[in-house]
């Protein structure tokens, strides 16, 4: 009987080789995907890493932002009825610090006074106070306009110094309502916010502080330079034709001139009568109005 020939047993196959179907096949999916599998992998690492760095930074980013101050942040007191102006823009952007300041800036309040300060209608900076959460507050005292200039094509407002004052806040209506200084050759020797640089609209602007509300209650429109430079006077001008002599600016009254407080009593005496055409002088003395006036006996 003969003996039957020995079985041949399945070739052995190394673990993770290419004839293994399920190693074999992953092996070929990295070989054929190994670039972008390194792109994905180079992508995630680069994720996590600016996960990680942007949780080390959001924090202080927070707190740097916190401690900026802006803008808006910005509170502004004093600023009167008759401004128009956005004061606290115009003053930050004028300045260049409309863009964020560090609250930690030592020099900020000074930085602050000195942008407000510049601003033409600010008269004073009266204080600076800064505030946690970023924000400060500014008081500040306007000036007040207290006549019209009139110029060539328009009128130019100024303050009780001569100051000149924004002319963008005036309308032609609200222009009216106030004492118009004539007989000025001069244009401002500067921008506005700056003195006028002529003695004439400094004289002007005093006239019209000193005269103050009986301005209206005179019915005076105007008021102009009459006579020469050592001797100038000052004329008030009505409706019909109504000239008050008023003589000299208040301060600069010559010799023997009644003071300006006295003319102006007698000017709100002629203000209650009524109105009269033709010439008035209030630099002449009335010994009967300016006598002092004696305390009744008990």
């Amino acid at each position: 009987m003969s003996t039957p020939p020995p079985r041949r047993g399945r070739p052995a196959v190394s673990v993770g080789s290419p004839d293994d179907p399920v190693a074999g096949g992953f092996a070929g999916f990295v070989r054929e995907h190994r670039a972008g599998l390194g792109a994905v992998a180079v992508a995630a690492a680069a994720t996590v890493a600016g996960w990680a760095a942007w949780s080390r930074l959001a924090e202080p980013v927070r707190s740097h932002h916190e401690q900026m101050l802006l803008p808006e942040a910005v509170e502004v007191t004093g600023v009167a009825a008759w401004v128009r102006s956005d004061v606290r823009g115009e003053a930050l952007r004028n300045a260049s610090l409309d863009g964020g300041l560090p609250l930690d800036d030592p020099e900020l309040p000074r930085r602050l006074a000195r942008a407000f300060d510049m601003h033409p209608w600010v008269r004073q900076v009266i204080a600076v106070s800064l505030r946690h959460p970023a924000s400060a507050r500014v008081e500040i005292a306007c000036r007040e306009p207290v006549a019209m200039v009139g110029v060539k094509g328009g009128l130019l407002a100024v303050d009780g110094d001569g100051v000149v004052l924004p002319s963008a806040d005036f309308t032609a209506e609200s222009a009216a309502a106030y004492p118009r200084i004539s007989g000025v050759d001069s244009s401002p020797q500067g921008p506005e916010g700056f003195p006028w640089g002529d003695p004439l609209v400094e004289e002007g602007a005093a006239l019209a502080v000193a005269i103050g509300p009986e301005w209206k209650g005179a019915g005076l429109i105007e008021c102009r330079p009459v006579g020469p430079r050592g001797q100038r006077g000052w004329e008030l001008v009505g409706p019909e034709d109504r000239i008050i002599h008023f003589g000299s600016a208040p301060g600069r009254e010559q010799t023997d001139e009644p003071t300006a407080a006295t003319k102006i009593a007698r000017l709100r005496s002629i203000a209650a009568a009524p109105a009269a055409a033709g010439r008035i002088d209030l630099t002449q003395r009335d010994p009967v109005a300016d006598a002092p006036r004696s305390i009744p006996a008990p």
